[in-house]
């Protein structure tokens, strides 16, 4: 997995997997919210997601207001967070 951020936004290529990869992109995440309040996260290709990454965003929104917007490359992906009732939470949409 591959990581890279610019003001609000954060591109994450490659799947999303391991404990590493989740506190690759809490460290990302948690530098980007000292400043904003909007975040995009664009998943370009992964085909799972962790379940400590959902936990962490549905606390990031839910818990800290963030305004997150997602989003998701591969269809699978997508379908997984639409079947999970996350779509809305994390403002969800297949790119």
């Amino acid at each position: 997995m591959q990581i890279s951020s610019s003001s609000n936004s954060i591109t994450i290529v490659g799947n999303i997997k391991t404990v590493s990869d989740f506190q690759e992109i809490k460290s990302s995440i948690d530098s980007i919210i000292s400043e904003h309040k909007n975040i995009t996260l664009n998943i370009v290709d992964s085909l799972s997601i962790t379940s400590s990454v959902i936990g962490y965003f549905n606390k990031i929104v839910l818990k800290d207001q963030i305004n997150l917007n997602m989003n998701i490359g591969n269809q699978k992906l997508f379908e997984l967070i639409n079947d999970l009732n996350l779509t809305t939470t994390f403002k969800a949409k297949k790119a």
